[in-house]
């Protein structure tokens, strides 16, 4: 490993370190909403629209008996709901209820407000160049669309 100039880390260091950061803020922003991570990444999901448990699963990278686990809490808080998938009789979707709806878009704007902020040291053309390769990565890697894009439908009553 080559020697870097003072306050420089690497390529991998930079992405580990600032997910961990990222990581941090979101977690300490459910907190205050009374959420856990993974309750926060479940509402944010489900903000575009509802998902069938397999799908749900899929994006939000959990085992099943770990996504029963949380959707069950979830809707204990009466933040989701199952209902019956239109296409599957046997099946059911995992929608948000008002109140999660209404909770989750506090939680979204706040998060992305606190999310942005951790950019503000930055010239708006770095931030512009930051967005754009960090954009290609997570496009060629094909990950799942776990949190919207500010202004792309946010509003928990669309898609419904």
């Amino acid at each position: 490993m080559g020697k870097r100039d003072e306050g420089q880390i690497g390529m991998v260091a930079a992405l580990v370190r600032s997910t961990f950061l990222v990581n941090a803020v979101y977690a300490e922003s459910a907190r205050e909403y009374g959420l856990t991570s993974q309750q926060g990444q479940l509402l944010c999901v489900l903000m575009a629209q509802p998902y069938g448990m397999s799908e749900l699963g899929a994006v939000l990278g959990l085992a099943k008996s770990s996504l029963t686990g949380l959707v069950d809490r979830t809707e204990r808080n009466g933040l989701v709901q199952r209902t019956p998938d239109p296409q599957d009789s046997r099946a059911v979707r995992i929608a948000l209820t008002r109140k999660g709806g209404g909770l989750a878009e506090e939680f979204y704007v706040e998060t992305c407000r606190r999310i942005e902020s951790l950019t503000t040291g930055l010239a708006d053309a770095d931030r512009d160049t930051l967005a754009g390769l960090l954009g290609r990565v997570v496009l060629d890697n094909r990950v799942p669309v776990v949190f919207l894009e500010p202004g792309d439908g946010a509003d928990p009553e669309h898609k419904r």
